[in-house]
């Protein structure tokens, strides 16, 4: 890999905005004045227009908008607004008054803070010509304790306008840490490539080696440099390139050419010398952007759907992680242990299963690993959760079709309703009850964790999935989303708050009467949120805590209340002796047939049976107009032939 010359491309701004800041007269607008009519002016104004460095000036050919500021008192307001806008910012200060130097760590640089502005910061010291050669100390010494306290400054440089020293200079390292920033790629305190850049490169190298035998031939470095810089590489130059790094590096070269340590290697060597364009071309190359994601244009489009219809992985997507588990699971037991999984992800940007609400959702082993229907239902949450994100991660672990044929969009629930059957394999399941009715105890036992005896409220949604087997053999995935009894009020705000719920499940604590009241008020409250949506769901009480005595009438009103709202009577349960009276199969059959176990309230009963006979009014209306339609046609028939007899 020879690091060819840089090259802008479509992940590269079409335009670089940099903002010159500093305080007055440090020569702001005489730099850019000089840089763009090459010629010192006599009179320069307090502050100029914008002014366009034409795109020959740099070698990226990507025109550049400088902006100039004035940083009296009155202006402040449009300093501010225009340094938000930056792209980069430069800073400037005086060469012959310490005191604008000294204002940058005092005011400048806090004041970028302030304002959050985070784009690099180039300083620069003008009227470098002034400068008294007497007091002169090097830039790296002056520069060094400022740049070690505000690690967003990415070069320092000298300038002087009047005698044309290092002005084109000046704008070409804004530009450039604009379009080759190096924050992305490096750790300078460290001296090491990022982690997300490692990410990036060992996925490029991966799609390089054609063979996949962990290492770059002499033709796939030749494929890859044409692929990144438009020139293939002479013999000559490979050999060279792989005699850098077995020098410094032994184990970056074996007997099959470049392994991926030495590829990293010599990214990390180019970026020390400063030629980050290189490392920033090969990324762009493989459709990177600057926060090292892969941009929209390489993922899945944008999707249409209604608000009740879910996204799940295709056939295909599924066989294909099938055979990523198979790869990943080096030891064979079946199950992805901490350190699999980590490399498994070691291709996407970060792994996106080490936070909520994907960490911790999906069962475990007795040795923390995630087996083939855990690792599968992992990736179907993520899927219904964040079809996007869910798809990124897909492309980043080496699914190599297209995007759009990684998912499917299922039917509308409504449309399930009328049809009595629901053809989704995922199902996601809305957990409702009151504090200690034992709602964290099912999802906990749903993902085979045991029984807490202590009590932890619950503060904010999370998440359980599993598959569970159906009776004919198939599988199906369900989702378990607890809603803490508190985020109802704010949850039922929203008109479309159900269309996402297959499934609607009351906990209760069957020994508390108060339990139970309050389970049969949310009950009536979502029942009666789906009447006035049109999103009304399947629903199911669960009695838990089944061990313990049940308070004294609780059998009548269970009886009564599944009685009057039309729905199954509560299924008992105990989680404390592992008692779940196949409570998930149940659910997931319940949410397979959406026109079944909807409740009705009092409301919705009178609600039905006035549209029944507004609709039987009507109908009579239309009989008896048909009727006197008919009557009217006799009547003219009639008519007709007693004239044609005459």
């Amino acid at each position: 890999m020879a690091g060819g010359g840089s090259a802008a491309n479509s992940n590269s701004p079409t335009a670089v905005r940099i903002v010159v800041a500093g305080d007055r007269g440090t020569g702001k607008s005489s730099l850019i004045v000089t840089a763009a009519a090459e010629a010192f002016p006599t009179n320069v104004p307090p502050t100029l227009p914008p002014t366009r460095l034409p795109e020959d000036m740099f070698p990226d050919r990507v025109p550049v908008m400088v902006i100039d500021t004035s940083a009296s008192m009155e202006n402040r307001g449009k300093l501010a607004d225009e340094l938000k806008g930056a792209d980069a910012v430069v800073l400037t200060y005086a060469c012959d008054k310490p005191s604008t130097l000294d204002r940058l760590s005092t005011f400048w640089l806090p004041e970028l803070r302030r304002l959050e502005v985070r784009v690099p910061v180039i300083v620069v010291g003008c009227k470098l010509d002034l400068r008294d050669e007497q007091q002169a100390v090097s830039l790296e010494q002056v520069m060094s304790p400022i740049m070690q306290q505000f690690r967003e400054i990415e070069t320092c440089i000298e300038c002087s306008a009047f005698k044309h020293i290092q002005l084109p200079e000046v704008f070409y390292y804004a530009q450039k840490a604009v379009l080759h920033p190096t924050a992305p790629l490096f750790d300078q305190e460290a001296q090491t490539l990022k982690p997300r850049c490692v990410r990036a490169l060992k996925r490029i190298f991966i799609l390089c080696d054609h063979d996949r035998d962990g290492a770059l031939s002499d033709a796939e470095l030749n494929d890859f440099q044409v692929k990144c810089f438009n020139a293939p590489l002479q013999p000559s130059e490979i050999v060279g390139v792989k005699r850098v790094v077995q020098e410094k590096l032994p184990e970056g070269v074996n007997e099959n050419g470049l392994t991926l340590t030495g590829f990293l290697f010599l990214h990390a060597l180019f970026i020390e010398k400063g030629r980050l364009e290189t490392t920033w071309t090969v990324l762009r190359k493989f459709g990177y952007n600057n926060d090292i994601r892969l941009c929209d244009d390489q993922l899945l489009p944008p999707i249409t759907r209604t608000l009740d219809q879910s996204v799940e992985l295709t056939s295909e997507a599924v066989e294909f992680l099938r055979g990523v588990f198979s790869l990943f699971d080096i030891d064979g037991d079946g199950a992805l242990n901490a350190h699999e999984l980590e490399d498994l992800f070691s291709t996407a940007p970060e792994n996106p299963w080490s936070e909520a609400p994907f960490a911790n959702a999906a069962e475990k082993n007795a040795l923390e690993g995630l087996s083939l229907d855990g690792f599968l239902s992992e990736w179907a949450l993520m899927i219904l959760l964040d079809p996007v994100r869910g798809v990124e991660n897909l492309i980043y672990i080496g699914y190599a079709d297209d995007p759009s044929s990684a998912i499917r969009i299922t039917r509308r629930r409504r449309v399930d309703r009328k049809k009595k059957h629901s053809d989704r394999n995922v199902f996601q399941c809305f957990v409702f009850g009151p504090k200690e009715a034992g709602k964290t105890s099912l999802l906990h036992s749903f993902v085979g964790r045991p029984f807490a005896e202590g009590y932890t409220p619950t503060t904010e949604e999370r998440y359980a999935v599993n598959v569970v087997d159906q009776p004919d053999g198939r599988k199906k995935t369900l989702i378990l989303r607890e809603i803490p009894e508190e985020a109802i009020e704010k949850l039922l705000v929203e008109k479309d708050a159900l269309a996402a719920c297959d499934i609607a499940v009351f906990v209760h604590d069957s020994s508390k009467e108060s339990s139970w009241i309050r389970a049969t008020e949310l009950l009536v409250e979502i029942a009666s949120h789906g009447e006035s949506t049109g999103y009304e769901v399947p629903c199911l009480i669960v009695a838990a805590k089944d061990d313990l005595d049940p308070y004294p009438t609780a059998i009548q009103d269970s009886t009564r209340v599944s009685q009057d709202m039309g729905i199954e009577a509560p299924i008992p349960i105990s989680a404390k002796l592992g008692d779940f009276n196949n409570i998930f199969r149940r659910i997931t059959r319940a949410a397979a047939h959406p026109h079944l176990s909807i409740p009705e309230t009092e409301a919705g009963k009178t609600r039905k049976q006035y549209h029944r006979i507004l609709n039987r009014s009507l109908m009579v209306v239309s009989v008896g107009a048909a009727v006197a339609v008919v009557g009217l046609a006799a009547y003219r028939v009639y008519a007709a032939r007693k004239n044609a007899s005459s």
